[in-house]
């Protein structure tokens, strides 16, 4: 019999993901307690168990963000799975997965507008057991680049235009660096905020990277890096590590300064390369939508993935509301980041 319960040993919920072969960072312990650290996050973590042998056969992690406290935050909240659910092959985990997802949704009750499962592996298995449940599937693009090589294999799939710009960042003299003390989380931060406020798209409260930093540097789940120009920051990104994958988080430039991303990509390519598996870009966007980002990606030579999105609506009212005020936010150009 399979019972879904939010109380699982730590320890067993760890070797589930880590021996799982799509298991990834956003969906270990240690990734809840860095939501759990942040404003205006909630983690959700449940788990489908064997009752008899006590054996995990799926595992949901998500994340509920508002953004802000009170009435802004009913009405901006929303379900984030990323890398998730995870379940054991065969009948008895897609048996598991199903139960567990019907057990989500009554688990969530009003707490989120929506619910977005980001991929990070293949769900053709999985796909007509999430559409039986309203789960919406879409496209979304991705770029994986092999880091199982030397750096010099790498730097010869990157297109010609890019690799120009990676030798003017040296010539002008951008340096990059790992950040040396937390502090300097502050200095990363900074940088992505002002993109984010260029782009006009809100940003997670700073507490989401300083507690990563404390949860996370010890086990090397993370690393922060700045892009320094005449003793200034002109650049910084994290990334996340697990398993072998590196996956790009959060990013930042100065807009007026050129090569800043390049320079950071190329070192972090260059230092990982023959260390770990795989850079995962983070996403470039639906195919058929303008995503100027995407070209950046692409040029870096990686592989081109599609594992698409899932969406769910639980309220339909708020959610137009909700597509109502990020238009409203995007058109304003509001300065405020939450």
């Amino acid at each position: 019999m399979i019972e879904i319960t939010e109380s699982f040993d730590r320890e067993k919920w760890e070797n589930f993901v880590s021996s799982h072969p799509e298991g990834n960072v956003f969906q270990t312990c240690a990734m809840a307690d860095v939501y759990r650290s942040t404003r205006n996050y909630e983690p959700v973590s449940l788990a489908a168990v064997e009752q008899e042998s006590g054996e995990i056969l799926a595992g949901l992690q998500a994340v509920i963000i508002r953004d802000a406290p009170g009435l802004v935050g009913s009405i901006s909240s929303r379900s984030i799975i990323t890398g998730g659910p995870l379940y054991i092959k065969g009948k008895k985990g897609l048996e598991a997965f199903e139960k567990l997802l019907e057990y989500y949704e009554k688990f969530l009750h009003n707490r989120a507008i929506y619910t977005q499962i980001r991929n990070h592996f293949d769900t053709e298995t999985s796909k007509t057991t999430l559409e039986s449940l309203g789960y919406q599937y879409e496209p979304h693009l991705n770029y994986l680049i092999n880091l199982n090589r030397p750096a010099k294999e790498i730097w010869g799939d990157i297109h010609k235009p890019r690799r120009k710009g990676i030798n003017r960042a040296e010539k002008i003299g951008i340096k990059v660096r790992k950040i040396e003390t937390r502090d300097e989380v502050k200095d990363c931060y900074k940088v992505i905020e002002e993109t984010y406020k260029n782009v006009r798209l809100p940003l997670a409260d700073i507490s989401l990277l300083e507690s990563a930093y404390d949860k996370l540097s010890d086990s090397g789940l993370i690393d922060f890096y700045l892009a320094i120009l005449e003793g200034e920051v002109v650049g910084s990104r994290v990334v996340l590590k697990y398993k072998g994958l590196v996956h790009d988080w959060y990013a930042g430039s100065k807009q007026e300064i050129n090569y800043v991303n390049e320079a950071v990509v190329w070192h972090m390519l260059s230092e990982y390369a023959g260390k770990e598996k795989v850079f995962d870009f983070g996403g470039a966007g639906h195919p058929d939508k303008p995503y100027g980002v995407r070209e950046f990606k692409r040029r870096f030579g990686g592989e081109e993935v599609n594992f698409g999105r899932y969406e769910k609506v639980h309220d339909r009212n708020k959610k137009e509301l909700l597509n109502l005020g990020f238009k409203a936010y995007k058109k304003l150009n509001l300065a405020r980041v939450f």
